[in-house]
C-alpha cells in the first residue's frame, strides 16, 4: 500500500467516525429533549397538585440523591411538594362573605381606619376617617 492509499483510507475512517458520532449526538440530544419535556410536565403537575391515577411516588432517598447530584453540579433544583402533599386533598378556597356594615369605609382623605384588636366602639369611624 502506498502512502496515498493509507492516507485516503485514514481520512475515510475518520469521516465515517465523525458521521457516526454526529448521528449518535443527535439521537442523544433528541432523547434528552424528550426527557426534559417529560420532567417539565411532571414538575408542572406537581405544582398544580395534579396526580395521575395509580402514579407511584419517588422514594425520599432517590429524591435526595437527585437533589444532591444537581446541587453538586450547580444545576437548578425546583422545590415541588412531596408525595404526602400531592395526595392530600387540595384546600378549597371560598370567598369571604361580606355582611353589611362589617367593613370600614374610606373617609374623605381616602384612608381607611387602622385595623386593631381593640374592642372600642368604632361606630364613628366614617366621621373620623
Amino acid at each position: 500500500m502506498s502512502a496515498t492509499e493509507v492516507l485516503a483510507r485514514f481520512r475515510s475512517e475518520v469521516g465515517a467516525a465523525v458521521t457516526r458520532s454526529r448521528r449518535a449526538s443527535g439521537e442523544i440530544g433528541e432523547r434528552n429533549a424528550k426527557l426534559r419535556e417529560r420532567t417539565r410536565d411532571l414538575a408542572r403537575q406537581a405544582r398544580e397538585r395534579r396526580v395521575e391515577p395509580g402514579a407511584q411516588a419517588t422514594s425520599a432517598d432517590v429524591r435526595e440523591a437527585a437533589k444532591g447530584f444537581r446541587d453538586h453540579r450547580g444545576l437548578p433544583v425546583e422545590q415541588v411538594p412531596d408525595a404526602a402533599e400531592l395526595t392530600a386533598p387540595a384546600p378549597v378556597e371560598t370567598e369571604p362573605v361580606a355582611t353589611l356594615g362589617s367593613t370600614a369605609v374610606a373617609g374623605p382623605s381616602g384612608q381607611r381606619p387602622r385595623v386593631s384588636d381593640d374592642d372600642e366602639d368604632f361606630s364613628q369611624s366614617r366621621i373620623l376617617y
